[in-house]
């Protein structure tokens, strides 16, 4: 078997499709559009896309899954800056003075996930 999607239950999810669309740099679905319930961010093969679901509920507490994600051509700092610019908030800051460590953060919707060195 082959992983297809990781899907995250969320309360909008074309807007919270396109705001890790932004982050990321993967293309949201060209089938998908506002007010659907099902968003698809398209990634590169063979890469899972991530699959953004809309669910009555509100988020329950900590995330029991998360992405690590590490930067490509950025350092960390210049992405948590960045990402910063685009809506998330620091949980987390566990960047030591060495320059080693990682920053956990939250999307608009409060899920957590890191940017590491």
């Amino acid at each position: 078997m082959r992983l297809r999607h990781v899907t995250v239950d969320c309360a909008d999810p074309y807007e919270l499709a396109t705001f890790w669309s932004r982050l990321i740099g993967w293309p949201v679905s060209e089938l998908d559009k506002p007010g659907d319930d099902e968003v698809l961010v398209d990634a590169p093969d063979p890469v899972p896309g991530l699959l953004f679901i809309r669910v009555p509920e509100p988020r329950p507490g900590k995330n029991r899954v998360h992405f690590d994600w590490k930067p490509d051509g950025r350092s960390r700092d210049e992405e948590v800056e960045r990402a910063l610019g685009l809506g998330v908030t620091i949980h987390e800051d566990h960047r030591g003075p060495e320059g080693r460590g990682w920053v956990t953060m939250r999307d608009p919707e409060g899920n957590e996930f890191c940017i590491e060195r």
